[in-house]
């Protein structure tokens, strides 16, 4: 089965599963007063919308090329990581303050219903983890989705532990206090993927590849004087591109295809970058350097 295909059938199964924790939640966080069920259903509505638009994303990022979108629409798995991350850091927000409201006003809490609610909230989200963990290592958009439902997850562990304390002490304060917990959980999550897509738009070198290794595999192909004006890029977090001008000796000018096809080789084998463009130069002047500089164009 095709890749993409495979994640669409795992994001809808798990669209579906989390409308049914986020109804089970909603209502069971008013029918036993917990603040700490309600923020966790918060979570999940996120998780549901995060989910949602990473399902959309993929669809759009397996829509073809044109001659006004030469990269089709893989970029659109960034935006939808920058929208979750904005609505996990906004919820977080919303959560910490209403919890530290709770502190000086605590509600009595129904501390067995919330617990066996509860459960069935960390055994639900737990089955979401494990369907979407797979394929969630590299792709930032399915990425910042798991992180929605890890971190719903472990706020569910939180709100199970609340709802333990609660039954057992009547220890009310628990609730608004795993409540903020979990807040601050989530902002620490959400500042991560926004950091991640920002290096994206960027145009950052991808973390796990080495900038100046590349360049040190680049000029060990035989043939290869030196590497100059070397970029290196993320279309999308699976789609990484390089341009760069390779300075060759004139009389190995008949093999540039050769020396072409090699380095593509290393940086495909080495990199995992698949989309480069190659520039052979037989001079070099001042202006060469590994990384120019860009300046900004003045208007014409």
């Amino acid at each position: 089965m095709n890749p993409d295909n495979r994640i669409k059938q795992k994001l809808k199964f798990a669209v579906y599963f989390t409308i049914g924790i986020f109804v089970v939640e909603v209502i069971g966080g008013v029918w036993t007063h917990s603040l700490a069920l309600l923020s966790d259903a918060a979570h999940v509505m996120m998780d549901l919308f995060s989910m949602v638009l990473s399902l959309v994303a993929v669809y759009l990022s397996s829509r073809p090329a044109s001659d006004t979108r030469t990269y089709g629409w893989h970029r659109a798995e960034v935006f939808a990581a920058i929208f979750n991350g904005v609505s996990l850091f906004l919820v977080s927000i919303g959560i910490i303050y209403e919890a530290i409201g709770r502190l000086w006003m605590p509600q009595e809490i129904k501390g067995l219903q919330m617990l066996v609610i509860a459960s069935f909230g960390l055994v639900a989200n737990l089955v979401v983890l494990l369907v979407l963990r797979r394929h969630g290592s590299r792709d930032i958009n399915l990425r910042s989705a798991l992180l929605h439902v890890l971190s719903d997850f472990l706020s569910s562990v939180g709100v199970v532990v609340a709802a333990v304390i609660i039954y057992f002490t009547g220890w009310h304060l628990t609730d608004p206090i795993v409540a903020i917990i979990i807040g601050i959980s989530i902002i620490l999550g959400s500042v991560r993927v926004l950091r991640e897509s920002g290096h994206i738009l960027f145009e950052g070198v991808p973390n796990w590849i080495d900038f100046n290794n590349v360049a040190k595999m680049m000029r060990s192909i035989p043939g290869v004087k030196d590497v100059h004006h070397l970029h290196i890029w993320s279309i999308c977090s699976n789609l990484v591109s390089l341009s760069s001008h390779v300075l060759i000796e004139p009389k190995d000018r008949h093999r540039g295809d050769e020396i072409i096809r090699q380095i593509n080789i290393i940086l495909r084998g080495k990199f995992c970058i698949t989309d480069t463009t190659i520039q052979l130069d037989e001079m070099r002047t001042t202006e060469d350097t590994l990384v120019p500089v860009v300046s900004h164009p003045p208007e014409t």
